[in-house]
């Protein structure tokens, strides 16, 4: 196996963990899908009433996407090209998993894991985005979208690396964020989004 293949790989597979399904599933002996929005990830998770195990779901979903680009840096140091494609096939898990037919989450938290991994600044400022769009708004969706559409901005500044790939990839992240994010946009076009804290649910 080639170092390119087997960091990608694995990225892929650690970033196909479904933390939501397996914790609710495991604690609540409930399938996560058949419950709210349907989504596997946190903010599911937490209006299904687990509020502890949408913590857990949150940090693991970003520690599994964090870990995924720092095996593929530890694999070829130094070489930025292969930790960013690494992050991509991270992202790609989460939110085309093998394990679930390929029907997993939004990628917002592991977004911000491999954002962590690759360029801490620029994650940071996007998280800061993320806080003050969510405090002023309470929709966790349209903080989540402009914080995807925000951190290329960031990362084309503090990161002077810029291949092309580097480029594809800090471009390709964030839109398949947003692109997932299509109902909820719908819905906030329409004014029928649900804020956080709500009792419906349409996340």
């Amino acid at each position: 196996m080639t170092p390119w293949f087997l960091s990608i790989s694995l990225a892929y597979l650690l970033g196909s963990i479904p933390f939501g399904y397996v914790l609710v599933k495991t604690f609540r002996k409930q399938d996560i899908r058949a419950t709210g929005s349907g989504n596997i990830g946190a903010t599911n998770v937490a209006r299904s009433g687990a509020k502890g195990l949408a913590i857990a779901t949150l940090l693991l979903d970003l520690g599994k996407a964090f870990v995924a680009v720092k095996i593929a840096q530890h694999i070829l140091p130094g070489n930025y090209d292969l930790a960013v494609l690494a992050a991509v096939a991270a992202i790609l898990g989460h939110v085309f998993p093998v394990w679930l037919r390929f029907r997993g989450g939004k990628g917002v938290a592991s977004a911000l894991g491999v954002f962590l991994a690759l360029t801490w600044p620029s994650a940071l400022a996007t998280l800061a985005v993320f806080v003050v769009i969510f405090l002023l708004t309470r929709y966790v969706s349209l903080a989540s979208i402009i914080a995807a559409a925000a951190f290329p901005l960031f990362a084309l500044h503090f990161v002077p690396l810029r291949t092309p790939i580097v480029i594809a990839g800090f471009l390709f992240i964030p839109l398949l964020i947003i692109v997932k994010h299509h109902q909820n946009i719908r819905r906030l076009l329409t004014g029928t989004e649900n804020r956080f804290g709500s009792s419906k649910v349409s996340a």
